[in-house]
């Protein structure tokens, strides 16, 4: 049952893709992520009261996560700011295979025929949507919100790496719970930090980009809605003993198809039928996986 928690996962975290995407529509990036950390806390807050502190010693691995999934979500705001939509979900589904190259080496995985030709192909649609990226002008070392990206991406793949160490009987196993009730609480102290200090004296002599020109809208708490939804399944999926974070992973990328689709129709985003031959590839991929991983 793993793998449709996996599915399911994906499909909610393309709905936090385009809620972001809408939220952050001549926004400013901090009050939106603080808002949805705030939101997200609160959500989990009701984890935070069932598990209780469970001491340091299991507090600073979990405090870990939240600087690391903080910081790939700063980068990875700024880059959905200032991308497409279209662009932003198919780099992002390069996160696998920096996830894939991690549990060989860290966790010693093995992913059998079907699932290595679903990664195999994958990696071609992959490179197909970054010369698809190219037709609009977007160049890997000339633009400063794909380097934002990119870095989202490793980031983002280090914390799925650590979230297999965190949850898997096998090495801490921690409850998921504590885990998702604790690090979200922890992002939103954080966040209030950057948050002051992105308005106060301290930014200004950094040259750090001002948190003003904020405006409200209701895609924010969305963004927290689908996330909380999203990471849950995600780390079910993941406590199960025979799951493989390399599939897992690759599944959840199939987030960019809903991603993919609003920005199509609702965003109307531009080189849609080059970007959808690129993205059936993609989705021939985790059907191979799928088929693999039965």
């Amino acid at each position: 049952m793993w793998w449709l928690l996996a599915f399911l996962s994906a499909a909610l975290l393309g709905c936090y893709d385009s809620a972001k995407k809408i939220a952050l529509k001549g926004n400013a990036v901090i009050p939106v992520l603080f808002l949805n950390t705030v939101f997200s806390a609160l959500i989990m807050l009701p984890f935070v009261f069932s598990t209780g502190w469970e001491g340091w010693g299991v507090q600073k691995w979990i405090l870990m996560k939240s600087a690391l999934v903080l910081s790939s979500w700063v980068a990875g705001y700024y880059a959905m700011k200032h991308l497409p939509l279209t662009i932003v979900g198919p780099v992002n589904a390069s996160r696998p295979v920096l996830v894939l190259i991690g549990a060989v080496l860290l966790f010693g995985e093995r992913l059998n025929l079907l699932q290595s030709a679903g990664v195999a192909l994958a990696l071609v649609a992959l490179f197909l949507m970054k010369r698809t990226g190219e037709k609009e002008g977007i160049r890997t070392h000339h633009n400063k919100w794909v380097v934002c990206l990119v870095l989202a991406v490793i980031l983002g793949a280090a914390s799925g790496l650590y979230d297999k160490y965190l949850m898997s009987p096998e090495h801490l196993g921690l409850d998921k719970k504590l885990v998702l009730g604790w690090y979200t609480l922890y992002q939103a102290g954080m966040m209030g930090v950057l948050l002051l200090l992105t308005n106060g004296h301290a930014a200004r002599a950094a040259g750090v980009a001002s948190a003003k020109g904020f405006h409200w809208s209701w895609a924010i708490p969305l963004i927290s809605i689908f996330l909380c939804a999203a990471d849950y399944a995600y780390l079910q999926a993941l406590a199960s003993p025979d799951a493989l974070i390399a599939v897992v992973s690759m599944i959840r990328r199939g987030s960019v198809l809903v991603s993919f689709a609003i920005g199509a129709f609702l965003l109307h985003e531009k080189n849609l039928r080059a970007k959808a031959l690129d993205l059936a590839l993609l989705l021939a991929s985790m059907v191979l996986l799928f088929l693999g991983s039965k």
